[in-house]
């Protein structure tokens, strides 16, 4: 993808990603640095712009993530998959009048995830976490 941006007094003022129009002062190409991240652990922070390079280069941060977060994002997920589950069993009751939600669906699905939880829980690394994949 073609980045341009605007450059003012040594300081960019607008980023676009399509060509400036013709005739407006001080755009000039652009280029995204991005550095190789680990999954799962590190993330792109904010970015800064090199100015003093042509094409001018927005360069990213890179951002660690920490176990708890990493563990946060994980019971999220397993609560979302239960929502998803409970709400699947509540749809069957408004869409089909001859069928009633089944509990035991509903159950099962709480105890797959209380049981993740308390997997995730138990994690305290990152290599932890990751074998729980």
């Amino acid at each position: 993808m073609s980045l341009f941006v605007q450059v003012v007094n040594e300081e960019v003022k607008q980023v676009w990603d399509t060509p400036p129009p013709v005739g407006k002062s001080g755009w000039k190409s652009a280029v995204e640095v991005k550095p190789a991240i680990t999954a799962n652990r590190q993330s792109y922070g904010g970015h800064t712009f090199d100015v003093s390079v042509d094409p001018v280069q927005i360069i990213y941060a890179v951002v660690d993530i920490t176990v708890a977060d990493r563990k946060d994002d994980l019971i999220s997920e397993a609560k979302s998959v239960f929502q998803q589950v409970a709400n699947e069993q509540i749809q069957v009751e408004i869409d089909d009048t001859t069928a009633d939600a089944d509990p035991a669906v509903v159950s099962a699905a709480k105890d797959v995830k209380d049981a993740r939880i308390v997997a995730i829980n138990a994690c305290t690394t990152h290599d932890d976490l990751d074998a729980l994949a």
